[in-house]
């Protein structure tokens, strides 16, 4: 758990000193996009691995 939050903190700090607000915006949403994409692929290569890799 204590990775997690230093991930967390990590993020948090990353957009620290950003001027425009709109870019920083946009860099938190496709942050966001990336993360729901792997997890997706995780999934979906979890889900394959299991039922045998059948297509």
């Amino acid at each position: 758990m204590g990775t997690l939050l230093h991930f967390k903190d990590l993020y948090m700090h990353a957009f620290d000193g950003c001027k425009p607000s709109f870019v920083v915006v946009l860099l938190k949403g496709y942050s966001v996009f990336c993360a729901l994409m792997l997890t997706m692929a995780l999934y979906a290569f979890i889900y394959r691995a299991v039922t045998g890799f059948d297509f």
